[in-house]
């Protein structure tokens, strides 16, 4: 069974190309890092903030093509952890059913950040982590 997460802290480093977000068990004391790419930890940081940007970048793109289609995104899942490389599905809701696609963590928490998607990660994974 899949445990709730909050987005606890980002830490961004101007020095090095990888970025860390910490993820914290909701009403819980588990929590674990995750390594991720500048790029995402800005656009999560900006969307936290709620900074503007001139024109849509990647993240805001595809939430309005998935809000264009008549589609809302449920929820974020942290579903495995191989290699350590952690692995992630986007649960969307369209037409009545929940489809799921696949996605890195970071960018599916920076598209779910900013409309307050619940995040949740694996028990298996949890457990591999904590």
């Amino acid at each position: 069974m899949p445990v709730q997460m909050e987005l606890h802290k980002i830490i961004i480093s101007e020095m090095q190309d990888s970025q860390i977000i910490v993820l914290k068990e909701v009403g819980g004391e588990r929590n674990f890092p995750i390594v991720i790419g500048s790029a995402e930890a800005y656009a999560i940081d900006r969307r936290l903030k709620g900074i503007p940007t001139q024109r849509p970048l990647t993240h805001d793109l595809l939430a309005s093509v998935i809000e264009q289609m008549g589609g809302s995104i449920e929820s974020i899942e942290i579903n495995d952890l191989a290699d350590h490389t952690f692995f992630a599905v986007i649960h969307i809701r369209h037409n009545g059913q929940v489809l799921e696609v696949d996605s890195r963590p970071s960018d599916a928490i920076a598209l779910g950040i900013a409309t307050t998607v619940p995040i949740y990660v694996a028990d298996h994974v949890l457990k591999a982590v904590c």
